[in-house]
């Protein structure tokens, strides 16, 4: 054996034995707005230049780790048609991942197109054979090669109903056994996944796109299109599978935390902040080294935009704009998203000069000012609170309260409005 064979056989089996170093993310939805103003270098929204800058960390990140394998679970942009601006900034950024190693590009509900015979926003990437990328819009195992060694990668794009019911016999189904059974077909599918990546005796990741029963939501739920179906955590928590990188669920979180014997299944969370919803909750990605019957992860934490809320009771103030302006003082507000909430009475109220809060709010760098809320005790009729961070079913609630609608009733307005929302996102 030559001095080149012999180096090339060692070289060999050191990479073969090295983890596979993989980077997990999910959820960029390119195109969210909220509190942001145009950027005069880009003429983006500034929030959206936000998510491109996240996204951004993420690649140098991964030059910097050597990273071999990224697995993008789902949610690339805000919408189902975004516009061509917002498509190539994305663009610009799977280019530079895809030069480091393969990605895969998992279709989840915002990626979906709005009727069945229209391309996703994401299939692009398959129709011009990208190279490097694979756009998962099927359920299905590959084996993808990366310079430390070969990977099966299991994916789950987000569940479709009229696609899992298509061979079902739903006629007269209510709505809670029409969603059992689509739990049930869904877990065959998941099996069936499993059964085929055991076949190989290499590292195993299932990406999918989805709720998991036991995960902590967060303000998808505002955002989401259609109703969702909830996967058992016993389907994915599988030994089969050695990571389980999951995306759909905005607040990072591992549903198999200290459970031994399970490989983790965990939601990357998503990169930047939407709204207040998620105001306290860590952005970031996943880097994950990876290795049959064992991944090593660690969440990377990203710069994402502070959104900070000042609460204060201001009921019994006599000096209300200056509590105010002291507690405005006493935190670190520069380049955040602030709100303010204040409750008052309708004295103090009177003597809160709103101006004087937002001059001390811009004097302190804050980035926006999402609103300075008054909820004034009021002795007969509620108010309805600010829309902010509301569902649609909250708002209801809300205005039925307001109009002094019995409790009895107005559950059961809520829960006719709730089934009619349920039937018109089915039909979407």
């Amino acid at each position: 054996m030559t001095f080149a064979s012999l180096a090339f056989s060692i070289l060999k089996a050191q990479t073969m034995t090295e983890p596979i170093r993989m980077l997990h993310f999910a959820d960029t939805h390119i195109g969210v707005e909220n509190y942001g103003k145009t950027d005069p270098q880009t003429g983006l929204s500034s929030r959206v230049v936000d998510f491109l800058r996240r996204m951004d960390e993420m690649i140098e990140y991964a030059r910097a780790e050597d990273i071999d394998l990224f697995i993008f679970a789902g949610d690339a942009f805000k919408t189902r048609s975004p516009n061509p601006t917002y498509q190539r900034e994305f663009a610009h950024r799977i280019r530079d991942l895809a030069e480091l190693g393969p990605v895969i590009l998992l279709v989840g509900n915002h990626d979906l197109p709005p009727t069945v015979k229209k391309a996703s926003s994401i299939e692009i990437y398959e129709t011009l054979a990208v190279p490097n990328v694979w756009v998962a819009q099927d359920y299905e195992t590959r084996v993808v090669a990366t310079k430390r060694g070969e990977v099966v990668v299991a994916t789950a794009p987000y569940p479709v109903r009229a696609r899992l019911l298509e061979d079902a016999d739903t006629a007269g189904m209510t709505i809670a056994e029409t969603d059992a059974q689509l739990q049930r077909e869904l877990t065959a599918i998941l099996e069936d996944l499993a059964v085929e990546a055991d076949e190989h005796d290499m590292p195993r990741v299932l990406t999918g796109h989805f709720t998991v029963d036991g995960a902590v939501v967060g303000s998808e739920r505002a955002i989401m299109l259609g109703r969702d179906i909830v996967v058992m955590r016993s389907a994915v928590a599988d030994p089969r599978w050695d990571y389980v990188a999951l995306g759909h669920i905005h607040k990072h979180q591992d549903l198999t935390k200290g459970r031994k014997g399970l490989p983790p299944v965990v939601y990357s969370g998503s990169m930047e902040r939407i709204d207040f919803g998620e105001e306290g909750d860590a952005k970031g990605f996943c880097h994950v080294e990876l290795q049959r019957g064992k991944a090593l992860w660690d969440f990377v934490q990203v710069d994402a935009r502070r959104f900070v809320t000042l609460r204060a009771d201001l009921r019994t103030s006599t000096q209300p704009t200056e509590d105010m302006l002291t507690l405005i003082n006493k935190h670190q507000l520069k380049n955040t998203v602030v709100r303010i909430i204040m409750q008052l009475t309708p004295e103090t109220e009177s003597h809160l000069n709103e101006a004087l809060l937002r001059d001390a709010l811009r004097r302190a760098g804050v980035y926006h000012i999402a609103g300075l809320r008054k909820d004034v005790e009021q002795s007969r009729r509620q108010r309805l609170p600010s829309p902010e961070g509301l569902t649609n079913m909250e708002l209801l609630e809300h205005y039925f309260i307001a109009k002094e609608v019995p409790t009895p009733r107005r559950k059961a307005l809520l829960a006719t409005a709730q089934q009619i929302m349920d039937e018109v996102a089915e039909q979407e």
